[in-house]
């Protein structure tokens, strides 16, 4: 039988298992990094988070010129270039012992990422037809999860023996985990770089194309689930309610288990713009009803209703995110022209940084400085931004025919 969260062979399996070796590093490194800092580099963790937020926010401008080396270069080579990157940053983190250093490292960290990330998606863009994308991306989505869940279990024998030297070993896997991405990267075939622009065009053109900066700045304000389940659920549980501590890592495998097993089926309707519009609609509804369900976990009352409450919280969470998951990788690429899709990916790719950087400090506050009340503003935010992103596509769509240059058209 085959395993679900495996494509089909050829690009689509090459790419899953490219996905798979950094996940794997990644898994690891999310576990011990912040353990690693404190304890053997000897920072503070007010100094780790500056570093972080610094090192995020570069990452996030420098997607855009990254993806549009991908454009003009090639995908596939800035792909493996990026993650030879990558490969050296994590490395990096071997040797650093002061603030200066760690800071230049989590820079070339990031903005590696961030660049991967864009070029990744422009050489998927060339090898997979476009009705397939969306597919192929919950495909890897669901092995990225697997990666994640083995690489934390190594990362946890490292916390376990919490010598220096367990430490040094799981940063050196991520580093090598990259390493193996880009050999893996290197054996797709070549995507062709786009042709130069024409005279007077503007080099970044997606800075000028605002129907798709609307429909950025939705997905962006969509994406501050993302430190829901690792930052303020946590707290939220162990703060606010009388459900037991292990509940939260019970969650965190609720959810990883389920992106891996469902977002391939999930995602399988979404298949035009019009799929994952409505995709987006009813990913809003779900996580308004989950924002609900984790607030009134914190009413009085016996623990075990707290916790049966956060669970189908959570479980109404991880069905919200695999629908937003969908119908935005489908609208990223659809309204994206093929000849400037690694810096639109770039630029529909910065949500993920802006969630990074702002959501931590935006969701605690709200949430437990706000309590019940910050819980249902913040679904009514995830509603309202979901529903409004059907109106901004159409005039994004709008605007590609107008110009004759959307990739959805080219296709059709």
């Amino acid at each position: 039988m085959t395993i679900r969260f495996l494509p089909a062979p050829g690009a689509p399996r090459r790419l899953a298992a490219a996905q798979l070796s950094n996940s794997v590093g990644d898994g690891a490194y999310y576990v011990c990094s912040a353990l690693y800092f404190t304890r053997v580099v000897g920072l503070s963790p007010a100094q780790i988070g500056l570093g972080l937020t610094l090192a995020w926010a570069i990452g996030s401008v420098a997607g855009v010129p990254l993806g549009a080396l991908a454009d003009r270069r090639g995908p596939r080579g800035t792909s493996v270039l990026l993650a030879l990157a990558t490969a050296a940053s994590v490395a990096s983190f071997l040797f650093i012992r002061s603030f200066g250093a760690f800071l230049c490292a989590v820079v070339l960290y990031a903005v590696s990422q961030c660049g991967l990330a864009a070029a990744r998606q422009a050489l998927l863009a060339g090898l997979v037809a476009p009705g397939e994308r969306t597919g192929v991306l919950a495909h890897l989505q669901s092995t990225l999860n697997a990666g994640l869940a083995l690489g934390a279990a190594l990362g946890g024998l490292a916390l376990g023996a919490g010598t220096e030297r367990a430490y040094l070993v799981v940063l050196a896997l991520d580093a090598l985990s990259f390493l193996g991405c880009a050999a893996l990267l290197a054996t797709l075939p070549a995507v062709p770089p786009v042709p130069d622009r024409a005279p007077g065009a503007h080099r970044l053109a997606v800075l000028r194309d605002r129907p798709y900066a609307l429909v950025t700045l939705l997905n962006a304000v969509l994406l501050l689930r993302m430190p829901l389940l690792s930052l303020a659920i946590p707290l939220w549980i162990v703060e606010r309610t009388q459900a037991p501590g292990w509940l939260v890592s019970a969650l965190f495998v609720l959810n990883t288990v389920a992106v891996m097993l469902f977002q391939v089926r999930v995602a399988r309707p979404v298949t035009d713009l019009d799929s994952a519009t409505r995709a987006l609609r009813v990913s809003g509804l779900v996580m308004a009803l989950s924002c609900a369900m984790f607030a009134v976990s914190a009413l009085p009352g016996a623990g075990w209703a707290a916790a049966a409450l956060l669970v189908a919280g959570a479980a109404l969470q991880a069905d919200g995110e695999m629908r937003q998951s969908a119908g935005s990788w489908q609208i990223g690429f659809s309204l994206a022209p093929a000849e400037h899709m690694g810096q639109y990916q770039g630029f529909f790719g910065t949500g993920v940084p802006v969630a990074r950087t702002l959501g931590p400090l935006l969701l605690t506050s709200l949430l437990l400085l706000w309590g019940i009340p910050g819980w249902l503003l913040l679904g009514a935010l995830l509603l309202g931004a979901s529903y409004a992103m059907g109106p901004a596509v159409r005039r994004a769509r709008q605007a590609a025919r107008a110009e004759g240059v959307s990739a959805e058209g080219a296709a059709a």
